[in-house]
């Protein structure tokens, strides 16, 4: 996938998530080794660490979040909370984007 391409993706779903009545608290935040958070948001007092991955054929683009990949991300979680010193109820989400259609899925953790 190209950078522009992922740009894109991710304006979209702020876009969606803005008309869904998240407010959206940081974009892109890169947390050393750990990896990056594509978006942060706030809604009814919990903090979302949302996962954005979009495809452009029929791959399903929900396969691209792995097990490794949600370690990753509740490492970069665990190392954003205690960097911005905030003790917030938090969920990992998936927002999936394909050619039609926009879906987010909260709670993905296990």
């Amino acid at each position: 996938m190209s950078r522009a391409f992922g740009k894109q993706s991710e304006d979209k779903a702020v876009e969606f998530l803005l008309n869904n009545g998240f407010k959206i608290v940081e974009r892109n935040f890169y947390a050393s080794r750990f990896g990056e958070i594509d978006i942060i948001a706030l809604k009814s007092g919990i903090l979302h660490f949302i996962e954005v991955k979009s495809s452009h054929g029929s791959f399903e683009p929900i396969y691209n979040i792995t097990p490794a990949k949600i370690n990753k991300i509740i490492k970069s979680i665990a190392y954003y909370l205690k960097q911005k010193n905030l003790d917030l109820p938090w969920c990992i989400d998936a927002l999936l984007i394909t050619k039609y259609n926009i879906e987010l899925i909260e709670n993905i953790s296990f």
